[in-house]
């Protein structure tokens, strides 16, 4: 019996979001379209099967395929990213941010991350998250004037507070981050380095973003967003695993690696998806190709290309442009709210989300800013003429806002270019 007998809503549930997906725009920076192989991996019999512990050393019989397919994604992020260790059993980013905490600090330490409302994550220490609640959170924000990070603000922050950790990394930033200084400013007030490259993973691996591994203890990445693989994450040990000795002098049987691995299991999860893992290391193996890393310099190629047009359009763009896959637009200058932004591009099938801006006057689910990137529109084949094209359209949105005309007119163009980028061709058949 198909699904669409068996579970006639479901089926057409996910019929109307393959038609969604394939009929706009999407340009929310943390989404990303799998490959058909990627796909096929999710949809398997690996669903069925538990697999508590790591390979060779599981709490349940059977698991011989399991460890195949694990060692696999393990070896290859580990010769992707060039780092000692990988766990690749994280069911998500925000869980394995969580390990590392677990592994590293004690409730009531003190942490360091970038604000959430300049750029930063849930994660990092915001006061509602299990990070802001269980720990001592000081965040670090950008600069009033330039919306960037302020390295020496930062090492006068952390010389003040001496926290325990710093996080690197940001889910709104649009400009690169230097790694290197944030190695040195945690080696000068002795604190761990968390690096969360989950935006920029893909970037990384491209080789048109600096690396975090050497200035790293533990860097995290999810899988998706511009590595361009299945919901999950991976976290990593840089260095040697006896580091975790030789630097903090810690007085613990477990090496860096060790507590890493404990802290996911049995710290915070049981059994890994095993599904997710053997989709993670097909991505991976599609990471590693040529092809990819084309993939990961069009990215940033577009993303310039479609911040030159939107500040052709006289959009305020937060740091004035973008160095990454993303760009945060501060619409204060446009009659209208991100939410409302949000909604009004959402109508002609362009994909957007609402953001604060850093310093933002206005709340948290009705912004300033949207925020909107493009590793989806370089995996369907976009390049800098159709952002151009995307940027005008964006423009004739927001500055047309009552225009029903202009909106059927928009609502047109972006079908004949999604018509001519498809996604899953065979899908869509």
């Amino acid at each position: 019996m198909s699904l669409e007998q068996k579970d006639n809503k479901i089926f057409h549930a996910l019929a109307d979001e393959l038609k969604r997906q394939q009929e706009g725009l999407e340009m929310i920076p943390s989404e990303n379209y799998v490959s058909p192989e990627v796909l096929e991996a999710l949809g398997t019999v690996l669903t069925n099967k538990y697999s508590e512990g790591f390979p060779g050393k599981r709490y349940y019989g059977g698991n011989q395929f399991i460890d195949v397919i694990e060692k696999t994604a393990v070896d290859r992020a580990k010769r992707l990213f060039g780092v000692e260790h990988a766990n690749v059993q994280p069911y998500s980013g925000s869980p394995a941010n969580q390990a590392v905490y677990l592994a590293l600090l004690k409730p009531g330490d003190k942490v360091m991350g970038l604000s959430l409302t300049h750029g930063g994550h849930l994660t990092h220490g915001w006061k509602v998250n299990f990070s802001g609640l269980t720990y001592h959170s000081v965040p670090y924000g950008v600069d009033k004037e330039t919306n960037l990070i302020d390295y020496e603000a930062l090492l006068n922050l952390a010389k003040k507070e001496k926290p325990k950790m710093i996080i690197a990394g940001a889910t709104a930033y649009p400009r690169e981050i230097d790694f290197k200084a944030f190695g040195q400013i945690a080696q000068e007030v002795g604190a761990y380095l968390l690096t969360d490259a989950s935006h920029i993973a893909g970037l990384i691996i491209a080789g048109v973003h600096q690396s975090p591994v050497p200035y790293s203890d533990v860097v995290m990445t999810t899988t998706h967003k511009t590595l361009r693989g299945p919901r999950g994450a991976i976290l990593m040990c840089p260095h040697k695993t006896d580091r975790l000795k030789e630097k903090y002098h810690e007085e613990s049987k477990w090496n860096l690696a060790e507590l890493v691995d404990r802290a996911v299991f049995p710290g915070l999860q049981g059994g890994p998806h095993n599904h997710q893992t053997a989709a993670i290391a097909v991505s991976l193996k599609e990471a590693s190709t040529p092809e990819f890393k084309k993939y990961g310099e069009q990215v940033v190629k577009n993303s310039k290309a479609l911040a030159e047009g939107l500040l052709e359009n006289k959009f305020n763009l937060v740091t004035g442009g973008t160095d990454n896959h993303l760009i945060l637009i501060d619409l204060n200058n446009k009659e209208i709210s991100g939410r409302e932004a949000e909604e009004l591009l959402d109508s002609v099938g362009i994909t957007v989300n609402k953001n604060m801006v850093p310093f933002d006057p206005r709340k948290p689910m009705d912004p300033s800013g949207i925020r909107l990137g493009t590793p989806a529109l370089t995996t369907r084949g976009f390049k800098e003429a159709d952002m151009a094209v995307v940027a005008s359209l964006i423009a004739d949105i927001i500055h047309n806002q009552k225009k029903e005309i202009v909106k059927e007119e928009v609502a047109k163009k972006v079908r004949e270019l999604t018509e001519k980028y498809p996604i899953y061709k065979s899908l869509g058949e």
